[in-house]
């Protein structure tokens, strides 16, 4: 479906302008927009039912909810294909599933092809130990947990990027978030649980949460002020619209090439590069993250898509002659390309945990 102009106007805002928890999210569209808002629920309907948009939903900083970490998974490559559908279809707590290559095959870590984003719930596993499960049925050799110490970008907005030129950046250096790990009630879960639910169509109203509050048997008012005070809380993260952006089909949004850029640098030196990379505009992800020996010693990691793959490289070029001109030495550096990839949103409940080992725990 090809996105009209009314369209990419709701989408600069609809993919990751709206931080936090919004009571009446479509009508923060429509103001940030300029687009009516029955205008917005009308297109967002229509690029949902066509597959143009893949979901709608609120999204939670799940970095604060439960264990997680990004990981690379060493597969034989006869079983790499079978690999990357398995996690897609079996384990609900691994998010991203990308297939990716090195660009410099003899570089550290150019083995590892299959990348996983994963969340393990509080008090049901460790990273490791679910790891060590998924082996058994994927036939990894090898994994590599790599947990976020700090991040300095998440927001994808594919739209809002397709414009850009390499080295376009912020005037202000993001602040890095730490994870936190807040004590949260049994009515905070419930909650949390509905929220993070992709809406369904007959949901895409003025008042998405009525139905949710109503099923948790709390007034709408009580539902809103619950998710107001979880996102002073810093459990809340955006309300997002997410674009079709591995089929191919939106030819304005900028993202038919993708890539994993890592960098290495000093010891002390983590906070101010990630910041620095943080800044480029074209990142949709940017963390400090620990555990990169297999890696070359890399802790700053970040993602960047382009209509293509010259616009990948154009933008790690520019954020590599930026770091230079701040004076920052990169001891090494190394580029992963995407090939292939689902995202799904990662499960974070325990009882579904549970549920879970009942099904594919092997001995």
């Amino acid at each position: 479906m090809e996105l009209t102009a009314t369209d990419l106007r709701i989408l600069a805002v609809a993919e990751d302008r709206l931080t936090g928890f919004h009571a009446h999210p479509f009508d923060a569209i429509a103001e940030r927009s300029g687009v009516p808002v029955e205008l917005v629920l009308e297109r967002l309907r229509a690029l949902l039912a066509s597959g143009a948009v893949r979901r709608i939903r609120q999204t939670l900083l799940s970095t604060s909810l439960a264990d997680g970490a990004l990981v690379a998974w060493r597969v034989p490559e006869e079983k790499l294909e079978a690999a990357w559908a398995w996690l897609r279809d079996n384990d609900p707590f691994t998010g991203h599933v990308v297939l990716r290559r090195c660009d410099a095959p003899d570089a550290p870590g150019a083995d590892y092809r299959l990348w996983t984003t994963l969340k393990v719930p509080s008090g049901s596993n460790t990273v490791e130990g679910h790891c060590r499960l998924l082996m058994q049925h994927i036939g990894a050799t090898d994994f590599a947990p790599l947990p976020v110490v700090g991040m300095f970008a998440l927001g994808v907005g594919h739209v809002r990027r397709a414009g850009l030129k390499p080295g376009d950046m912020t005037d202000e250096l993001p602040e890095m978030q730490v994870p936190t790990r807040p004590q949260l009630s049994e009515q905070d879960w419930q909650v949390l649980m509905a929220l993070k639910e992709s809406l369904e169509p007959h949901e895409l109203v003025r008042s998405p949460w009525e139905q949710r509050a109503a099923r948790l048997g709390v007034s709408h008012e009580e539902f809103c002020a619950i998710a107001t005070d979880l996102d002073a809380r810093k459990v809340i993260g955006r309300f997002a619209t997410f674009l079709n952006h591995t089929g191919g089909s939106n030819k304005h949004s900028g993202t038919g090439a993708a890539g994993l850029f890592h960098w290495a640098v000093p010891a002390g030196m983590e906070e101010r590069t990630g910041a620095e990379c943080g800044r480029h505009i074209c990142m949709t992800h940017c963390y400090w993250r620990s555990g990169g020996e297999a890696f070359g010693g890399a802790q700053i990691m970040g993602v960047v898509h382009s209509a293509d793959w010259a616009g990948v490289l154009a933008h790690k070029a520019a954020i590599d002659a930026h770091l230079a001109a701040c004076g920052i030495p990169v001891l090494h550096t190394a580029i992963f390309r995407s090939e292939k990839a689902c995202i799904n949103p990662s499960e974070i409940d325990p009882v579904r945990y549970e549920h879970w080992k009942k099904r594919f725990l092997t001995d």
